[in-house]
């Protein structure tokens, strides 16, 4: 299991920040921002292998579920 924080939106906020240096602005000046989206992922083949049950609440809140 992984929960953390989505690297697509984590990317698109970098492209922000690269658009914003290139249109002038100081690094120094912009924000520190925090992940603001967050995923869980299940492996369910990992999960077998290892012995493991993964109960049916946790599977129904993943974002994504690797069968």
């Amino acid at each position: 299991m992984s929960y953390g924080a989505d690297l697509a939106d984590l990317y698109r906020h970098a492209a922000m920040y690269v658009d914003k240096i290139l249109k002038g602005a100081k690094p120094a000046d912009l924000p520190v921002e925090q992940p603001t989206k967050f995923q869980l992922v299940v492996n369910l083949k990992t999960a077998k292998v290892l012995g493991l049950t993964i109960p049916q609440s946790i599977l129904v809140r993943a974002d994504e579920v690797i069968r």
